[in-house]
């Protein structure tokens, strides 16, 4: 059986070799393009103590509430753009940017390079995380 043939006769298995090869791959590749990286709430602890990272709430005015990390910056992630005179005078600083739950802060990290800022971090889990973990909060 020739490898054309194979592929005729299974190309269902193909596809779904494609597929999955393609999401295994998708973090990597958006890692790449934007330059951030995913860190934990140790890792976000252990970059304040050491870096003075500028800490980047981009949650939605309705989603502000209940508390943020001390001494965060809140900009939403709608806003990133029109407000970034308040905080791009700390491009050379560290970022690390947090939503609620992670999925949003990861979608910062484009618009923040195109401002000029180089090590660009989001919080995995989001303020949930850092809830959950049971470190300080700063009351909203």
């Amino acid at each position: 059986m020739s490898f054309l043939a194979f592929l005729q006769k299974n190309w269902i298995l193909v596809v779904t070799l494609l597929a999955s090869g393609g999401m295994l791959l998708w973090p990597l590749v958006t890692r790449r393009l934007h330059g951030a990286r995913g860190i934990n709430t140790l890792e976000v602890t252990q970059l304040i103590n050491t870096r003075n990272p500028l800490l980047l709430d981009v949650r939605e005015p309705r989603e502000f509430g209940g508390g943020s990390l001390p001494n965060a910056i809140h900009v939403p992630l709608s806003q990133l753009a029109s407000r970034s005179a308040e905080f791009t005078k700390h491009s050379s600083r560290p970022v690390v940017a947090f939503c609620d739950r992670g999925v949003r802060s990861r979608s910062a990290a484009g618009p923040l390079a195109k401002l000029g800022f180089k090590d660009i971090f989001y919080l995995n889990g989001g303020l949930s995380a850092w809830r959950d973990a049971g470190l300080p909060l700063q009351k909203t």
